[in-house]
């Protein structure tokens, strides 16, 4: 096993899906989504049909208290 195969299996995922987020937050999944939709989430990445947030996007929301996101939408 490398170095870089071994950081990456130690680290936490970088992109977090509404389970994840949901789980974050403390509130259902449906709620991230309707968040995400108000433009109070930061912007989602799309893949595909995959939806999901990047844990550092998300981390930064959180310590700067959770403020409206001028761009908004998982759909």
């Amino acid at each position: 096993m490398t170095l870089s195969t071994q950081l990456s299996a130690d680290a936490p995922p970088a992109l977090l899906d509404v389970r994840a987020v949901a789980a974050m937050l403390g509130c259902s999944q449906r709620h991230v989504y309707r968040l995400a939709d108000a433009g109070r989430l930061p912007v989602p990445v799309k893949l595909g049909a995959l939806i999901r947030w990047r844990r550092d996007e998300l981390n930064d929301w959180l310590d700067d208290g959770c403020p409206s996101c001028s761009k908004g939408g998982a759909k």
